[in-house]
């Protein structure tokens, strides 16, 4: 699974370079192993995730599952408890989205502490209503808690496809850039906050995210 991960100062920098960016137990053990890594650092840190080309992430891996469908429940549960440890991650973190960011990708942007979109391509988009695969209580709370409530509402009832101006409009992300500014714009924000303290951090993070972090299966 190819997530790789390479540093500039205090910041790293995560590239998800797999295509589609799809979301299945191997990308997401990838993504927590890497975590694992920088958690365990004390040093100043920030993170930012990135993908490559047309795609954040198109989502969960349903064409993976309808081989095991097993695979499908688990996956989503451990998609639930990676958007919790984000929500409580003891840096900054930011998220870069360099195109399409749909559906479980659009979820796992959520557990950002900042999001970036390119304004002249890509969609940030919940898609179920269209695909006919509704959200469960913990899904739609993650929604709930990390977007203005109108938006939340808007985003899973109706499958918009928000632009990058779109998004920013409707509070989805911190900000716009263009292509070619996006990842420099992703690793400035996270450079500025990469010396807070991460104790502390951590601790405003728990007042901030706990109870929703609680809810989705993180302890």
């Amino acid at each position: 699974m190819d997530i790789s991960i390479r540093r500039e100062g205090p910041v790293a920098i995560l590239t998800w370079n797999d295509g589609e960016n799809r979301l299945n137990e191997d990308s997401l053990e990838r993504l927590n192993a890497i975590l694992d890594e920088l958690e365990a650092t004390s040093e100043p840190l920030a993170i930012v995730l990135t993908g490559v080309g047309k795609f954040f992430s198109n989502g969960l891996d349903l064409a993976r599952f309808g081989a095991n469908p097993a695979e499908f429940s688990a996956t989503l549960e451990e998609l639930e408890r990676t958007i919790a440890r984000l929500f409580l991650f003891p840096a900054y973190t930011v998220a870069a989205l360099n195109g399409h960011t749909f559906a479980g990708g659009a979820l796992l942007s959520c557990a950002f502490d900042y999001r970036v979109m390119r304004e002249d391509r890509g969609y940030w988009c919940m898609n179920e209503a269209e695909i006919g695969l509704a959200l469960d209580d913990k899904l739609w709370s993650i929604l709930e808690h990390r977007l203005p409530r109108a938006t939340a509402i808007v985003a899973a009832t109706t499958a918009k496809r928000f632009s990058g101006p779109d998004a920013l409009a409707a509070g989805v992300i911190e900000a716009a850039a263009t292509e070619g500014e996006l990842l420099a714009h992703a690793i400035e924000i996270a450079a500025r906050y990469a010396t807070l303290d991460r104790a502390t951090l951590a601790k405003h993070k728990s007042l901030a995210h706990g109870e929703e972090a609680a809810f989705l299966g993180w302890t």
